[in-house]
């Protein structure tokens, strides 16, 4: 595992020296552009269209747009001198409960392993974090840039998560048309709740895998084993536009009652899971949900 960054924990007047690990890796399949003709992949190339030519990458720098059109331009040395001076350690501001902090915040993980001087610090620092029950806040200077992170304990790891400065964060109160006053009947909440309640499990991470991901690398197997592609059929979902009825179709199927059952607007049926869309408006006086059987797996 490649080492990002080398330094130290500051932990009042105690010093880890800590190495640091990406923790997580894009798993998304790398596509590349290519010219249709040819399948040559194909090149970016830097152009000012003002001077209508290619440039190179040292005639680039770096400007701020503070009106449409006008920029204030910034150079290399004139960025040296306004950043934080790179210290090479997380400095630790703080401790708080993990509760207090909304997952919104998080951003990236990354494992910090003990430099060769660094075992007993280390591993003192990681049980009174895991005794205490507390994550650290810290800050530490990232590629020229002041970070925001909290450090937590993780098996035997200490984890150093970067989490979003509070003005990073948009206001939830911008999202539009969201439901404040909705009168809701309880019937429909403790059958909710109870729905809840039948799904609860253990968090097992390995039960959930990326289906997307999969397809995308059977596909491009079959393609280069020259086989033909066939093209998936899509869930076929029938409406309900009683709230009621589809929660309690859902409660049904969790508890493995499927005989006769209504099906709920835009239920799906891959693996395990259920997706419930209420279906919204009306039905008519006279209308009724459809109904079908399951069939019996041979």
């Amino acid at each position: 595992m490649h080492t990002m960054w080398k330094g130290s924990i500051s932990f009042g007047l105690v010093n880890v020296p800590v190495k640091m690990f990406a923790a997580t890796e894009d798993k998304d399949v790398k596509f590349r552009y290519l010219h249709s003709e040819c399948n040559t992949p194909v090149k970016n190339i830097r152009t000012c269209p003002t001077c209508d030519r290619e440039i190179e990458w040292g005639e680039v720098v770096k400007g701020y747009e503070y009106q449409s059109g006008q920029f204030i331009v910034f150079s290399d040395e004139e960025f040296e001198k306004i950043a934080p001076q790179n210290t090479k350690t997380i400095d630790i501001q703080s401790f708080v409960d993990l509760q207090d902090i909304d997952p919104i915040y998080f951003n990236k993980s990354y494992y910090l392993a003990p430099q060769d001087t660094g075992n007993k610090a280390y591993a003192l620092l990681r049980r009174a974090i895991a005794e205490t029950g507390k994550i650290a806040i810290a800050k530490m200077i990232i590629r020229s840039s002041q970070q925001l992170a909290v450090l937590r304990t993780f098996g035997d790891v200490i984890v150093m998560e970067t989490i979003f400065y509070p003005e990073e964060v948009r206001a939830a109160s911008q999202i539009p048309s969201v439901p404040t006053d909705v009168e809701l009947d309880e019937r429909e909440v403790n059958m909710a709740k109870q729905l809840i309640g039948s799904l609860v499990t253990e968090f097992v991470p390995e039960q959930y895998t990326n289906e997307y991901r999969a397809a995308i690398l059977d596909v491009i197997q079959k393609k280069v084993e020259g086989e033909e592609i066939t093209l998936a059929a899509e869930p076929k979902r029938d409406e309900i536009h009683d709230l009621m009825k589809a929660l309690q179709a859902s409660l049904n199927v969790t508890r493995g009652d499927e005989a006769e059952r209504p099906v709920a607007v835009g239920e799906t049926r891959a693996g395990d899971g259920l997706t419930l869309v209420d279906g919204g408006g009306d039905a008519a006086p006279e209308s009724k949900p459809k109904r079908r059987r399951r069939k019996t797996a041979e």
